[in-house]
């Protein structure tokens, strides 16, 4: 088993509960509410700064440039196609960019943050396995549907499946897999245990999406 397969049996529950969510079932299904997705896409929006600081540090961390480029693609995507969706979706819905951060998004900010500072390319690789694999899961069962739907719903199941993300998520994961064989037992704690709260902290932001975020207007 591989170390991020072994990581993520670990908190196989919460992992579940995050990639089979009430929340992105709708979403996938076309039944979401315009005022959950406009509550959604409000608080997500705002991870978007966080995580390309987190990946640029990351991919200065690399060990070597063939482990770094794959990572500085994939921030040109963060900072091309999904941060124009947001603004194209957040226009076609008539809302503001910029709304107050609920708990759950301040929480995954601070995580995000604390492992950018942390300088532990391990621990940064972490957090980014979560966030892309997550996503990953819970989208590429509904690839088919995405055509269907409303490009704020659609594009957003696009944009997480598909070859080039699988290929994304592999990157990440192998990277991560390649710096556990080098960690000893205190550093693999400390990868465990950031990576059991990345994925406790993304279960509990789908969680508030599906109850619903106040909507900025």
């Amino acid at each position: 088993m591989s170390a991020t397969d072994h990581l993520k049996s670990l908190v196989a529950e919460d992992w579940h509960a995050a990639t089979h969510h009430a929340f992105t079932n709708a979403l996938a299904d076309g039944t979401l509410s315009r005022d959950k997705m406009a509550g959604y896409l409000q608080q997500d929006y705002q991870f978007i700064e966080g995580f390309v600081r987190l990946l640029a540090s990351a991919v200065a961390h690399a060990p070597s440039l063939a482990d770094a480029v794959p990572g500085a693609q994939f921030l040109g995507l963060i900072c091309g196609p999904e941060n124009t969706y947001f603004l194209r979706s957040m226009e076609a819905l008539e809302l503001p960019s910029a709304a107050p951060a609920a708990p759950e998004t301040v929480a995954f900010q601070q995580l995000m943050d604390q492992a950018r500072r942390s300088g532990r390319y391990e621990i940064m690789l972490s957090v980014l396995v979560v966030a892309e694999w997550i996503y990953l899961d819970w989208a590429s069962p509904f690839e088919d549907r995405a055509e269907g739907l409303p490009f704020w719903l659609g594009e957003w199941i696009t944009l997480h499946s598909g070859d080039g993300f699988t290929q994304v998520v592999a990157y990440l994961r192998g990277q991560l897999d390649q710096a556990w064989d080098t960690l000893d037992d205190a550093a693999r704690a400390d990868v465990t245990g950031t990576f059991a709260q990345a994925v406790r902290l993304e279960r509990a932001f789908f969680d508030a999406s599906w109850a619903g975020f106040t909507v900025e207007k």
